[in-house]
């Protein structure tokens, strides 16, 4: 399943018409959105999407389902870096992808402002929010299980850190085996969250606050 946006234009009309207060305006040529389930381009992904859970630090369900999007061009990106990495014996976690904005600006209204650097400001969208980031870590072909790595998913902490120096050396290594493949398709890892990738082409695409909806 994907979600088009044949009527983009009506889109583009009411995300202009919006206060600024409650939503970025945007100005600017923008590719059409064309979000993409990449597990139903490859099954053999696999996904642990923590906002459809309360275990995440929200401590409450974000997402109704437990779904991950990203705009077609990422998506495909995704897909090689997972299957090059079968090579090694991993694959591919998916932990979170597109965010609606609206889940963006409740991160940043509910965490502590001291925090604030953990989050992203909803005054500027997010590239989640374009459908152009992915959150993911590693799971081992032999076992299923998920790799350990220096920190925890989402953890407010210099171990969340792609410099950090502590933690094992096979964690630090499988952290950089993620980051060298992620980044061979045109991924850059974010400065302060191991497990966050931004994709080359996330400015060309608007930020969305299209609600995701419960697997059919």
């Amino acid at each position: 399943m994907r979600f088009r946006f044949p009527a983009f234009a009506v889109l583009c009309t009411v995300l202009a018409a919006a206060p600024a207060a409650a939503q970025p305006r945007e100005r600017g040529d923008f590719r059409p959105s064309d979000l993409v389930e990449p597990v139903r381009l490859d099954s053999t992904l696999h996904l642990d999407i923590r906002y459809a859970t309360k275990n995440n630090f929200m401590k409450r369900p974000m997402y109704a389902g437990p779904r991950a999007f990203l705009q077609r061009p990422a998506a495909a990106a995704l897909l090689r870096v997972h299957r090059a990495l079968r090579a090694q014996g991993f694959g591919l976690l998916v932990l979170d992808a597109y965010r609606p904005w609206s889940v963006t600006k409740q991160f940043w209204d509910e965490t502590p402002p001291a925090l604030h650097r953990f989050v992203a400001n909803p005054s500027k969208g997010s590239r989640h929010n374009r459908g152009c980031a992915v959150d993911c870590t590693l799971y081992d072909l032999r076992g299923g299980g998920e790799v350990r790595m220096p920190s925890a998913y989402d953890e407010f902490s210099a171990r969340a850190s792609p410099r950090y120096a502590g933690g094992s050396p096979e964690e630090r290594r499988m952290r950089d085996l993620l980051r060298a493949s992620m980044e061979k398709e045109g991924f850059t890892v974010d400065p302060g969250e191991w497990w966050h990738y931004d994709f080359r082409d996330w400015r060309h695409y608007r930020i969305l606050d299209v609600p995701l909806t419960p697997p059919r």
